[in-house]
Parts: C-alpha cells; sequence; structure tokens
C-alpha cells in the first residue's frame, strides 16, 4: 500500500492543484494544518504562493513550524514548492519574521530592470543528478510566478538554475528535501513527472 502524502494548509498555499496532481497519480492525500498529522506523515509537500512575511505568521499561528523542521529532519520525504522554498532558508528580504531554517541563506528579489513577478514558463537547467528529474532533460521548461528566490549559503544545494535577470537557484535538494522554484502541478506533463518521481524514488523507497 502506497503511503498518503501529506499537504499543508496554511492559507499560503495552491493547495487544491496540488492536491489534484498528487491524485491523478493515483496517490491519497491529506490536506491538512494539523501539528499532529504534519508529525505522523510519511510523505510531506508544502506549498505555497505570496509573501513570506504572511506565510511565516501563518504558520507560527497554527504551531507548524516545529513539525515542519521534525520531519526533515527525521527524515521524511519533503518536497517543498515556490514560496515551499524560499521558506527554508533562514531570513527574507520580504520581511523581518525568520523563516524555517532548515538551510542557511536568504530569499531575496530578483534584480532590477526585469519585470516582477517573473510569470511564465521558463528553462531549469539541471547542474547536478537527482532521481526526481529522471526522464527529464536539462533546459525544459517549467512554470513560475515569483518575485523573489531563495539564495543558500551552500552551493551543493543548488541542483536546477534559471535565468532571469540572474542566474537564479530554482531547486534544491538535501538528502530526503527537494524544493522548487516553479510550480510541477502547473507544469504540465513535466511537472507530473516530477512529483511521480518524487513518489516512486523518495517515498515509496523510503
Amino acid at each position: 500500500m502506497s503511503e498518503i502524502v501529506t499537504i499543508v494548509d496554511y492559507d499560503s498555499g495552491n493547495i487544491r492543484s496540488v492536491e489534484k496532481a498528487i491524485q491523478k497519480l493515483g496517490r491519497d492525500t491529506l490536506v491538512t494544518d494539523s501539528p499532529k498529522d504534519i508529525l505522523a506523515a510519511k510523505a510531506v509537500i508544502f506549498p505555497g504562493q505570496g509573501a513570506s512575511e504572511s506565510a511565516m505568521l501563518n504558520l507560527n499561528k497554527k504551531h507548524l513550524v516545529e513539525p515542519l523542521i521534525e520531519v526533515i529532519r527525521k527524515g521524511v520525504p519533503f518536497f517543498g514548492v515556490c514560496l515551499g522554498l524560499q521558506l527554508l532558508l533562514e531570513t527574507s528580504q520580504e520581511g523581518l519574521t525568520p523563516c524555517l531554517g532548515v538551510a542557511k541563506g536568504e530569499t531575496v528579489l530578483l534584480p532590477p530592470g526585469v519585470k516582477r513577478p517573473h510569470m511564465g514558463w521558463n528553462r531549469v537547467v539541471i547542474k547536478q543528478d537527482h532521481p526526481v528529474f529522471e526522464g527529464i532533460e536539462s533546459g525544459s521548461y517549467f512554470y513560475f510566478v515569483h518575485s523573489y528566490y531563495a539564495d543558500p549559503d551552500d552551493d551543493n544545494l543548488v541542483y536546477g538554475v534559471t535565468d532571469y535577470g540572474v542566474n537564479f537557484c530554482s531547486v534544491i535538494a538535501l538528502d530526503n528535501l527537494i524544493a522548487t522554484q516553479f510550480h510541477p502541478e502547473k507544469s504540465g506533463t513535466l511537472g507530473v513527472k516530477l512529483y511521480e518521481n518524487f513518489l516512486k524514488y523518495m517515498v515509496d523507497r523510503n
């Protein structure tokens, strides 16, 4: 029996689209804002849209910060999406509230001279092999909606980059965790393939 995929609901994510994408792959989902549910999860997807400041306020209000950090530390397969990538770093230029601090670094504003938000299809150049990218060519297009991007201190965490006025980090990975700046659930067949690979190689084999 496949594990239920727990999707974190903190009033800052494109929850329904993610849920539908996972269900189309034949998996059961649990959308929840319960700390208990998250601590018991066997696989977590952490989607997000909007600003880091309000998102962190919501996470703190719902008492989800420590459970999220704990499941990552425990080795639970974890997929962050868009804001769900940015919040993994320590701080953000969007606000003063500390982020989750799973990885050292800061979320920064896209440079002057480019239209913000960065919205639409763009290439992701794969910098390091990862099972989630199996069957996906480097330079493939995915769908982005964001004005800020994650800038981790450790370049070894960067598995994909995208060019938009700056060559920014669009994928990070570390042990049981992978996170993308783009939205797989809005990225057509290749986006679904990413989720499928996550379930196949990081969840089912965990």
